[in-house]
């Protein structure tokens, strides 16, 4: 198009024919044009051929010309001499392209393999002797040296070429290079004396580990615990250089192991694991606890895994020390190696040592106090305290110092921040079973003074009910309401306490008091279990002005449910009536009890008023909610007529369109249509619509 936009597709049907992806790739690859190939050229006689070398090696020529520093291009020109059986000129340009880079390592294997492809070992022998002269430190040409005399059954030229290599010191696998040679040959003396000379250069404790193997494998045992003695002394018995020889240690105790010398191998281990650190002997503590599992008794078993499990969590706590739940399991750890040692019958100094090590864990745990002032890095580290605690109290029965830990937490936690309850409440229950009562008390009340809580409050109460101190608990109820007054839970408690004190007038004052509160908390909690209350004592009369006023005050459809159905059910008789028939009927234990039968009539009243009010309040699915229960109610308590009549109040769901605020497009909704809406306002349109319904279910039947 002239204005730059792309063209409209009148057409968006599929084509006829359809290409996939894998069509296309092949017909791509079948229209490429094919690479041009340089023709074959064929001599036919000496003339030609001269022509022909003369011709590529002014081309050769020319290109190093060029380009002399690029060993390619030299290594092209000698390889192309040798092709042609020219190995003067190869070597001479081999030659010269040292002479340009005499340190290039792939221009001295290229000129090697030359000669050794034309057969001249003795040159080949020379251009080595050049090569691990001029670089002594190129391992790959000392390789291709011995492997070379090797190969030639020159083993003594071998041992000279290896000799002349040792001399510069190289890395460990010239060494073992040199050590193989000598085994293959069953030249072992003279491989001992290479690893002697190896340790002498290298003293490492792979290396020693690796020649008390050797020993070993040809049977010289007092030579291989030489060996590892000699090792052992090298690096003496400071802690860094013991860690150092772990290696040394696991495999001299292995050794012992696989000669059936059990006791000299637990006491190597033991002597390298006393000197290391455990957070350092991880791998060697893991050979330990194998060899245990396999040699050892019961006892020294469970000691290695202790061991183990220690040396993981200190490993864990250095990395990070406030990971509490590592010093959850540690405490247990302990505790558990505590109980097993007393159950087996420990003498006291080994049970005193065992709780010591409990209670430097609990100490090293309790100082990595949370950082900042917020409560949630602190609810996993108050429960150290309190296991802490419990520990001293329950299994070690110190009752002073169980309660020197709990005032050491309560002045460590900020309260005025923030607090715990549970901290609280235990140290006062510690004080309750210790018969200190008034110390309790003094706790739970400094406590709720400093700083008040929910759960503060609970647990108190619950202290003093169980001690049966109701007028104490009535105190702290008046106490918990006065701190919060909208919590509906507490007026309920608060309300069943004086119900099974039998003190029903203050059960309602308090019920009366609750729902009197502005604010609420949950408020339909209250109000139903007041309205449960005066239910049980048989007043239908106050619960049905209890629900006049909840209905007034809320207008929810479940509301009017929950009213409906009270009407319809029976309830028990006045508390004073069923009080006397208890005491007359005292030995009829199987008589049930009175109740006062529900009226319908009233019930179905009720109904009626809700389905108004929602129908007024315009509340849609509140009326269908309140009509399907009504009709479960005609089909148990009305008749087929009362059933047809509330199914008629039912709403008919069609769709209708309506425009979208937002998009201002028209769309298809489902609504429900109800028979007495559409009548008031479209007597008509409900005519006919209703007729359409008719219609619709008979054409189905």
């Amino acid at each position: 198009m002239q204005d730059g936009r792309a063209p409209r597709i009148k057409n968006r049907a599929p084509a006829a024919i359809q290409i996939t992806a894998e069509q296309l790739l092949r017909e791509a690859q079948e229209r490429q044009e094919t690479a041009f190939r340089a023709p074959k050229q064929r001599v036919e006689d000496f003339e030609e051929l001269h022509e022909y070398r003369g011709r590529k090696r002014k081309e050769f020529e020319e290109r190093i010309r060029r380009t002399r520093g690029s060993i390619k291009e030299w290594l092209q020109y000698a390889n192309w001499e040798a092709s042609q059986n020219e190995f003067a000129r190869s070597r001479s340009i081999f030659e010269r392209a040292l002479d340009v880079d005499p340190r290039s390592v792939q221009l001295w294997l290229s000129y090697t393999e030359m000669e050794l492809k034309s057969r001249n070992v003795q040159h080949a022998r020379n251009l080595f002797d050049r090569a691990v002269t001029l670089l002594p430190r190129v391992d790959q040409l000392w390789y291709k040296y011995v492997y070379l005399e090797e190969l030639l059954q020159n083993v003594s030229g071998a041992r000279q070429v290896f000799e002349r290599w040792m001399k510069w010191e190289p890395d460990d696998k010239a060494w073992q290079a040199y050590i193989k040679l000598e085994e293959r040959y069953q030249e072992l003396d003279r491989a001992s004396t290479i690893y002697e000379r190896w340790i002498a250069i290298r003293p490492e404790p792979r290396v020693w580990v690796k020649w008390g193997k050797f020993e070993e494998d040809r049977a010289r045992l007092d030579k291989a615990r030489e060996v590892f003695q000699t090792a052992l002394q090298f690096y003496g018995d400071d802690e860094e250089q013991v860690e150092k020889a772990q290696a040394v240690f696991s495999a001299f105790a292995k050794m012992e192991t696989r000669l059936k010398e059990y006791e000299r191998a637990r006491v190597i281990y033991k002597f390298a694991l006393a000197r290391i650190p455990r957070s350092k002997s991880a791998a060697l503590y893991a050979s330990y606890t194998k060899f245990e599992k396999q040699h050892g008794t019961r006892n020294t078993l469970e000691s290695t895994v202790l061991g183990k499990r220690r040396i993981q969590y200190e490993e864990e706590l250095a990395h990070d020390g406030r990971n509490y739940d590592v010093w959850f399991d540690y405490a247990r750890l302990e505790e558990g190696a505590w109980r097993d040692l007393k159950d087996e019958g420990a003498t006291q100094e080994e049970e005193d040592a065992a709780a010591g090590r409990v209670r430097e864990v609990y100490e090293r745990a309790v100082a990595q106090v949370p950082p900042g002032g917020e409560k949630r890095h602190w609810r996993r580290y108050i429960f150290l305290w309190l296991d802490y605690a419990l520990f001293e109290e329950i299994e070690t029965k110190d009752y002073p110092r169980a309660r020197q830990i709990y005032q050491t937490a309560m002045t460590l936690v900020p309260h005025k921040q923030f607090t715990f309850a549970k901290l609280w409440l235990m140290f006062a229950k510690f004080e309750v079973r210790r018969l200190e009562l008034p110390a309790a008390r003094k706790i739970l009340g400094s406590g709720i003074g400093m700083c008040p809580k929910e759960a503060l409050f609970k647990g108190y109460i619950d202290l003093e009910i169980e001690l049966r101190e109701f007028d104490r608990a009535r105190q702290l109820y008046e106490k918990y309401l006065e701190y919060d007054p909208a919590n509906s839970p507490a007026w309920i408690k608060y309300a069943e306490l004086e119900s099974q004190l039998q003190d029903f007038a203050r059960t309602q004052a308090i019920f009366e008091l609750g729902v009197s509160q502005s604010p609420l908390s949950m408020p339909e909690v209250l109000w139903k279990a007041y309205i449960d209350f005066e239910i049980e004592e048989g007043e239908r009369e106050i619960a049905r002005a209890l629900y006049e006023r909840l209905v007034a005050l809320s207008g929810h459809v479940k509301v009017w449910i929950s009213y409906a159905l009270f009407e319809a059910e029976p309830i028990p008789v006045l508390r004073a009536i069923r009080e006397e028939e208890e005491q007359e009927d005292e030995d009829d234990e199987e008589k049930e009890a009175r109740t006062v039968p529900g009226d319908p009539i009233l019930a179905r009243q009720v109904f009626e008023r809700g389905y108004k009010d929602m129908k007024s309040k315009g509340l849609k699915d509140e009326r269908v909610a309140l009509l399907a229960v009504w009709k479960t109610f005609e089909e148990n308590n009305g008749t087929a007529s009362d059933v047809a009549r509330v199914e008629g109040m039912m709403p008919i769901v069609g769709k209708r369109r309506v425009v979208d605020k937002e998009t201002g497009q028209t769309v298809e909704d489902w609504d429900m249509v109800f028979a007495d809406d559409e009548r008031e306002s479209n007597p008509t349109s409900f005519k006919f619509l209703q007729m359409a319904h008719a219609w619709k279910k008979k054409q189905a039947a």
